[in-house]
């Protein structure tokens, strides 16, 4: 289950307020804000879904709504066939939803939001395993903003929060950009899978707190 392109990161198993800006409606994207002095609260999501990307756009990375599935179902319908990995995103209608559909039932999703609309998917899966697999895809449109990096960071958080103990993937051993990435992160070569590398981040590393951390505490 996994797929792999630099340096935003196509990969499958392969960058707050209060609740209510985590919702469509609040998509108040391109507008810069400053939450460096947020403290969080009992409210907040396991990481704050307010992000300010590499160009200095601000978007939403929050959890997936169930109402949103056609608006991520236009992001795959439109993902240039030259950056999947491993056979994914599936190309045809009925292959993408039917993956969509198995993937949303077994699986913690987030998704990156700019002006209302999906341009990254992340998440974790099955929920009930105890080393999901971390899978992430971002638009080609949206490359290289650092979204696929902050997509990842809400995985791991969720993740933690969840109680899980490690994460897992796999990614193409030429993608050194994906790697570099991934390594950034925390995570190690577990296992080389012939033309693929198998990477795990035990959720014991620091990292898994410091993705938790309010914007204050990171200031």
């Amino acid at each position: 289950m996994t797929a792999s392109r630099p340096p935003v990161i196509s990969d499958r198993a392969t960058d707050s307020d209060a609740r209510s800006d985590a919702s469509p409606d609040a998509d108040t994207t391109r507008q810069s804000w400053d939450h460096t002095d947020c403290e969080g609260s009992v409210y907040c999501p396991p990481r704050c879904p307010r992000f300010v990307d590499k160009t200095g756009t601000a978007l939403l990375v929050r959890s997936y709504d169930p109402n949103e599935y056609e608006d991520l179902v236009a992001m795959y319908e439109t993902f240039d066939p030259a950056q999947r990995a491993q056979g994914l995103p599936p190309q045809t209608p009925a292959r993408l939803e039917s993956w969509l559909e198995i993937m949303l039932e077994e699986g913690n999703h987030v998704v990156a939001v700019l002006d209302g609309r999906i341009v990254g998917h992340a998440f974790y899966t099955p929920v009930g395993h105890e080393e999901p697999e971390l899978a992430v895809f971002v638009h080609q449109r949206f490359h290289d903003r650092g979204i696929g990096t902050e997509l990842c960071k809400h995985v791991i958080a969720f993740a933690a929060a969840g109680g899980h103990d490690a994460l897992v993937l796999d990614v193409e051993k030429h993608n050194r950009a994906a790697v570099s990435v991934y390594r950034a992160l925390g995570f190690d070569a577990a296992d080389r899978r012939g033309r693929e590398l198998h990477m795990r981040l035990p959720l014991s590393d620091p990292i898994a707190t410091q993705v938790q951390r309010p914007p204050a505490a990171n200031a």
